[in-house]
């Protein structure tokens, strides 16, 4: 089992840049790796998904181009680097994590995943 804590959240302009990390309990070498994120009166939503081993990265359309997600397996972290930051990336952003065989395997569906973070709010000011 893997525990899950983000952090990198805050309160922005638009325009401007965050970085969230997200840290897992255990090695993150085994997983799979997914951050989702759920605005007020919204459903959760997929933001992008990075594969085990770094081979395989996906992103939805709304943040392509604007988003980058990476990990470091040697701090069993992961991260998300977001510019160019709009007001309707205003969200509670989550972690996730699933345990996968496959080095390339990435899950863009909430169902997939296993594990979860507590989240990190992100509010982006017009």
């Amino acid at each position: 089992q893997v525990q899950l804590v983000e952090s990198g959240g805050g309160l922005v302009q638009a325009g401007d840049s965050l970085r969230l990390s997200c840290a897992a309990s255990g090695r993150t070498s085994s997983y799979a790796m997914g951050w989702f994120r759920q605005a007020p009166g919204k459903e959760r939503e997929f933001v992008a998904a990075i594969s085990r081993s770094d081979y395989r990265t996906a992103y939805e359309d709304y943040v392509k181009g604007r988003f980058t997600i990476s990990r470091d397996n040697a701090k069993n972290t992961v991260n998300l680097q977001m510019n160019s930051l709009k007001p309707e990336d205003t969200a509670v952003y989550y972690c996730a994590a699933v345990r996968s065989s496959s080095i390339y395997y990435t899950a863009a569906t909430g169902a997939e995943y296993d594990y979860w973070g507590q989240g990190t709010q992100v509010t982006v000011s017009s």
